[in-house]
């Protein structure tokens, strides 16, 4: 099995789970901030409960 350890990570502001790069975010990385569509279609719920 090949391991991939320096892939960079952020972390999910709804579920608060890392997450890693992926090859198809290799050009929107920078824009990328949801691990899911299941917590991007979160995030509504995660503002009202501030």
């Amino acid at each position: 099995m090949h391991r991939k350890p320096n892939l960079p990570t952020k972390l999910c502001p709804v579920c608060q789970k890392p997450f890693s790069w992926r090859k198809k975010w290799a050009k929107v990385w920078s824009e990328v901030i949801y691990c899911s569509e299941r917590c991007r279609r979160n995030k509504i719920k995660l503002k009202t409960s501030l």
